[in-house]
């Protein structure tokens, strides 16, 4: 059985995990400490799960977005990402700010994770440079309330951006130069998908 969600109550916090209580079932979940520090005991919970099965253990990963948890997925694509090491780096960085690092060819964001030195930052730059964005479970990324937080569209900035980059491509720019442009003018544009079109046609003008 892959558990892919549990929404529930959180009874108990470690240090890199969580035990949240579901309908009287108790799962441990390994959480960084951005979903940790967010969360309290007592509080009802959702938490985006990646199970990982081996011979001798499953372990249940914790996100409190479902695009957390497909940037964990993806950076593992990388060789040398294991799960603690995208652990970390989930840690140091947002998605968005994965995003445009990757986009941008800026190895030295990565350089922020724990663990994460300047020939491994610069492979998963390299590595994922040009591939689109990774997407949730069942197409673009659902609402989602982690503890403490009311419910809300899971980075929007990020989904928009990534709507953005969709669309240039559907233009015929490349992935890359989409990625590029829009990462560029993202912090002066809204989140808004057609402004940031029109901003990143300007910028791919140049």
């Amino acid at each position: 059985m892959i558990i892919g969600r549990l929404v529930g109550e959180v009874a108990g916090l470690g240090t890199d995990h969580l035990l949240v209580d579901v309908n009287g079932v108790g799962y441990v979940c390994m959480a960084g400490t951005r979903l940790l520090s967010r969360t309290h005991a007592g509080e009802k919970i959702t938490v985006h799960v990646e199970t990982r099965v081996t011979e001798n253990s499953i372990t249940l990963f914790g996100f409190g977005t479902d695009e957390e948890r497909a940037w964990f997925v993806r950076l593992q694509d990388v060789h040398g990402v294991a799960g603690k090491a995208a652990m970390a780096i989930l840690d140091a960085i947002s998605p968005a700010e994965l995003m445009d690092a990757i986009a941008l060819g800026d190895a030295k964001v990565l350089e922020r994770a724990k663990g994460v030195g300047k020939k491994l930052a610069e492979r998963i730059v390299h590595d994922l440079s040009g591939k689109p964005p990774p997407m949730g479970r069942f197409g673009k990324f659902e609402a989602a309330s982690a503890a403490g937080m009311a419910s809300a569209p899971v980075a929007a900035a990020t989904g928009a951006r990534g709507e953005a980059i969709s669309a240039l491509v559907n233009l015929g720019y490349s992935q890359s130069d989409a990625a590029r442009a829009v990462a560029r003018v993202a912090k002066d544009a809204a989140d808004d998908v057609g402004v940031l079109v029109k901003a990143a046609l300007k910028e791919l003008a140049k």
